[in-house]
C-alpha cells in the first residue's frame, strides 16, 4: 500500500505515505467489495489498469491488478514504482489495444490446456502464460501498434512467467461471484487473507465475512531469508483455490513443488483430499495425472466442519516488514474456525436448530 500511495503521487516518501494511511487520509476498502481481487498486499489504486474478465454465462465481470514481484509484496523502491508506471503507461495500453482488435480472448481453452500441461493456476503459470503470450503476440501484430511499445510489451509478456495469474484470479472471481447470493447455499464464494486475518464468504450469507487469525505458511525461502522474516498468510489469490485451482490441483502440477515444498505423493493426496469437502467436479477442467478426473470445486462448509479437512492453499510469502520483494513460497491450510463460525451463522439465519 505504501508503494501504491507513492505511485499515485500522494506522497513522495515512506514516512509521508505511512502518516497519510495512519491518519485515514486515504480510504481503504476490500477488493472483494468491488468485484476485484489483488495478489498479496493486492492494492488497487485509481491509476492502475486492471485485467477485466467477463463471465458470459452470467453477465458479471471481475477485475485484478497487475502481478509483479516487488510492490505487491511491500517494496516501494524506485524500481518497484517504475514497474507500476510501465504497466500504466506502456504495457497495459498496448495490451488493451491488442485485445480490442482481437475482440477479447476466450480464457477457458487456455485454462483447460494449462491444467493438462502441468499448471495449477495459482503459483505455476508456465503453460498458461506462454499460451496467453502467443495469443497476445498475434493481437499486437494485428493491431499495427507502434514498434517501440509493441517490442517492449512483447518482451514483458514473454518474459513474465506469472502474467496469467492476474487473469486467472479475475476469472476465479467472476466464477465465484456468479455463485454468490443463493439462499440456503453453503458453498464458499471467497477466501481472502490480509496478513492479520483469514476470511471466507458464503453464498447463502450475503456479504458477511467469517474470520480467524491468519496462519503461518509452511514454505521454502529464497537465499538470505528465513521463517523468522515471514509475515502471516496474505492476499486475495486464494480465489483460485475457491474455484478449485491452486492447491486443489497441485497433484497435477509437480513442477511447483520445487517452489512450495512437498513431494509428488503428498501433492496427489492433497488433490484427492479436496474431493471430500467440495460439491462437484468440473466437467471440462481436468487433471491428467489423476486419471483425468475433473477439478474439485464448490467448497461446502458442512463438509469441512464434518470432516475437519480444510482447503489447502499454495502461496507466496511476503516479509513481515515493508520494503521487501517476495521472500519465499509454501503451503497453508485455511483455518477451521472460519468454517465453524459460518456454519453457526448459517443455522441461525435459516432457523436450522
Amino acid at each position: 500500500t505504501i508503494g501504491a500511495v507513492i505511485f499515485e503521487g500522494w506522497a513522495k516518501t515512506f514516512d509521508k505515505a505511512q502518516a497519510m494511511l495512519e491518519k485515514g487520509d486515504i480510504r481503504l476498502e476490500p477488493n472483494h467489495h468491488h468485484q476485484a481481487v489483488g495478489p498479496m498486499a493486492g492494492t488497487i489504486s485509481p491509476s492502475m489498469p486492471v485485467w477485466v474478465v467477463e463471465n458470459k454465462a452470467f453477465g458479471n465481470r471481475a477485475y485484478c491488478r497487475q502481478v509483479e514481484p516487488k510492490q505487491q509484496f511491500g517494496a516501494f523502491s524506485e524500481d518497484a514504482i517504475k514497474g507500476l508506471q510501465l504497466w500504466r503507461d506502456v504495457w497495459a495500453p498496448t495490451l488493451r489495444q491488442a485485445l480490442q482488435k482481437m475482440g477479447g480472448l476466450e480464457l477457458a481453452p487456455i485454462i483447460t490446456k494449462a491444467l493438462q500441461m502441468g499448471d495449477e493456476l495459482h503459483n505455476r503459470h508456465t503453460a498458461s502464460s506462454s499460451l496467453f503470450a502467443n495469443e497476445m503476440a498475434k493481437g499486437m501484430v494485428a493491431a499495427e501498434l507502434p514498434k517501440k511499445e509493441t517490442m517492449m510489451t512483447l518482451g514483458y509478456v514473454t518474459g513474465h512467467n506469472l502474467i496469467f495469474l492476474g487473469i486467472a484470479m479475475a476469472a476465479g472471481k467472476a466464477i465465484a461471484d456468479a455463485a454468490h447470493g443463493i439462499e440456503y447455499s453453503t458453498v464458499v464464494t471467497a477466501m481472502a487473507r490480509n496478513g492479520t486475518e483469514f476470511g471466507i464468504r458464503l453464498s447463502g450469507l450475503s456479504d458477511e465475512w467469517f474470520t480467524a487469525p491468519a496462519p503461518v505458511v509452511d514454505g521454502l525461502y529464497l537465499t538470505g531469508f528465513a521463517a523468522s522474516d515471514a509475515g502471516l498468510d496474505m492476499g486475495d489469490s486464494a480465489i483460485t483455490e475457491t474455484v478449485g485451482w491452486g492447491g486443489f490441483v497441485i497433484g497435477g502440477a509437480p513442477g511447483i513443488l520445487s517452489l512450495v515444498g512437498g513431494t509428488p505423493e503428498e501433492a496427489i493426496a492433497y488433490s484427492k483430499e479436496m474431493k471430500n469437502i467440495t460439491t462437484t467436479t468440473h466437467p471440462v477442467y481436468r487433471m491428467p495425472a489423476l486419471g483425468s478426473i475433473g477439478t474439485s470445486m464448490g467448497i461446502d462448509i458442512r463438509k469441512v466442519v464434518d470432516t475437519n479437512i480444510t482447503p489447502i492453499i499454495d502461496t507466496a510469502i511476503a516479509h513481515k516488514d515493508p520494503g521487501f520483494p517476495i521472500i519465499g513460497a509454501g503451503l497453508v491450510r485455511a483455518p477451521l474456525e472460519c468454517f465453524k463460525s459460518a456454519l453457526i451463522a448459517f443455522g441461525k439465519k435459516y432457523n436450522l436448530g
